[in-house]
């Protein structure tokens, strides 16, 4: 099934105006294990927030997300597997993140934990979009629910 045609289910079932869009379709991380391990977890209703860099947005000319917004999860093979909808939107310092926010991600245990996995997401993400990862670069931090799976 095409994200189109997954997007189009999801609109018809929850009654939404054909002409809505979502803003993305994307897979969580840079490699296949952690995209679909963090699929998982959004899943099971454990990972309720994901974090990006905002760069990442500008380089591939996505707008930043705002509450409200809609967007299709895809496992690595591109397969569509959720809608998740945006609540609220917090743009910082990757070195102002606390442990109360990106607990939510649903994937490490402590604050130390998440940086030492974000800053090497960051920066493999940045050789490939070609940005340059630093301690005060701004990040996107995104709650979200999960509204549509099938």
């Amino acid at each position: 099934m095409t994200v189109d045609e997954f997007w189009g289910e999801f609109l018809a079932s929850a009654g939404i105006d054909g002409s809505t869009k979502y803003i993305d379709a994307f897979h969580f991380a840079v490699g296949e294990e952690w995209a679909n391990k963090l699929l998982d977890l959004a899943l099971s209703g454990k990972k309720k927030a994901t974090t990006s860099a905002a760069a990442a947005f500008e380089r591939s000319g996505i707008p930043l997300p705002k509450p409200g917004d809609y967007s299709v999860v895809t496992d690595w093979a591109g397969n569509p597997r959720c809608v998740i909808q945006t609540t609220a939107v917090a743009v910082m310092p990757f070195n102002e993140m606390t442990f109360a926010l990106c607990g939510r991600e649903g994937e490490d245990d402590t604050l130390g934990s998440w940086q030492d996995g974000h800053r090497r997401f960051f920066a493999e993400e940045g050789r490939a979009l070609g940005y340059g990862f630093s301690e005060t670069m701004p990040v996107v931090f995104e709650d979200f629910k999960v509204v549509f799976i099938k």
